[in-house]
């Protein structure tokens, strides 16, 4: 029997939740033998391992060029280099990450009456909020067109139906993301003293600043915090880390890929964001064993933690209460112990087989 044709369209595959799960969802499909493309609007280098047999495809090289004009002429260079792919290579369904990815996918998949998924990543208060009553509009039209609009945490429905205009919909589908599949975790020391850990993307709204503030409160010298990830906030957190004299003990390391490594080794694992659309680090460290605390931000935690039995759920933006939560944990074994206990079930509920059985009965539906 043939298996249907399938299109994964994403802005790019640089680091980040959305790229892992697009990448992760891409190779599974392609090992079950689904004839499989991954469509990227702009060109970057992907961080993650894309199968060989999975088909790669860039549909511009924007570089930096933010003029006006640039804009205008790589949106039409989009639009119809996606229209022109649809219309030659017929797939049995589109599936598109993330708000400008999803606008285009949406309106050349309704042109050539292709089936198309449209999955939202991040808080729509960042996105489709701020839009003005046109785009707005726009967008929940080509939604109500999609077979489903998937979302990996369920208040992300309740924000986006803040706007009049998606309150209509009923197509809206929650798979949560599933936990990366690591490899066994090395013996080798990473870090030469014990240690907490917070993994992401050093951008403003991952909240690493707050994370900083709130260790230098809670005075332990003898465990130092490690931060891994790239960003643009890289000169901004060293600043930060300066100006508290902490520059002995706060170290930014980088993207890793042996993270498993750190997650078995650290003390505790912290998410400090501002915003979220479903934290992959934060079931990874549960998963993990690493007892976990996270800013109750919009969105994700609340959905993941059952505060104190499975981790630490704690007060958005309140720095006072995330130190105290942190000091508690590290000064608490039976507690520690406990939370790293409840915290790995979340292997089972948010496994790969679980989340990608309902990704395959969405597209294949």
């Amino acid at each position: 029997m043939k298996k249907l044709k399938l299109f994964f369209v994403i802005n790019s595959l640089t680091a980040g939740g959305a790229e892992r799960v697009v990448t992760n969802l891409a190779n599974y499909f392609n090992q079950e033998g689904f004839p499989v493309t991954m469509v990227c609007l702009n060109y970057k280098a992907p961080v993650y391992r894309v199968d060989q047999g999975v088909k790669l495809v860039y549909l511009t090289n924007r570089a930096n060029k933010d003029h006006l004009f640039y804009r205008f002429w790589f949106a039409m260079l989009t639009f119809f280099k996606l229209l022109r792919l649809l219309m030659k290579e017929k797939p049995g369904c589109v599936i598109s990450f993330m708000t400008s990815a999803n606008l285009w996918a949406g309106l050349t998949c309704s042109l050539t009456g292709t089936p198309f998924i449209v999955s939202e990543r991040t808080t729509p208060d960042n996105t489709i909020n701020k839009f003005n009553f046109a785009l707005k509009w726009i967008y929940s039209l080509i939604y109500s067109k999609s077979k489903a609009i998937v979302i990996p945490a369920k208040a992300m429905e309740d924000c986006l139906k803040k706007n009049k205009s998606f309150q209509k919909l009923n197509n809206f589908y929650l798979i949560k993301n599933y936990v990366n599949v690591f490899q066994l975790p090395g013996l080798e020391q990473v870090h030469y003293k014990k240690f907490i850990l917070g993994v992401g993307r050093l951008s403003y709204e991952k909240g690493f600043d707050q994370l900083i503030e709130a260790y230098s409160k809670i005075h332990t010298p003898e465990i130092d915090l490690v931060i891994a990830g790239d960003g643009d906030d890289r000169d901004l957190l060293l600043e930060k880390i300066r100006s508290l004299g902490l520059s002995n003990q706060v170290q930014l390391i980088g993207a890793k890929e042996n993270l498993q490594d750190y997650y078995q080794q650290a003390e505790l694992f912290v998410l400090p964001s501002r915003n979220e659309g479903y934290p992959n680090a934060l079931i990874e460290a549960m998963s993990m064993g690493c007892p976990s605390i996270a800013m109750d931000c919009e969105f994700g935690p609340a959905e993941i933690i059952e505060n104190r039995k499975n981790g630490i759920l704690v007060e958005d933006k309140n720095i006072n209460m995330l130190a105290a939560s942190m000091s508690e944990v590290l000064n608490d074994a039976v507690f520690k112990n406990r939370l790293s206990k409840g915290g790995k079930l979340i292997g089972k509920t948010n496994s790969q087989q679980a989340i990608t059985s309902k990704w395959q009965d969405l597209i294949l539906s």
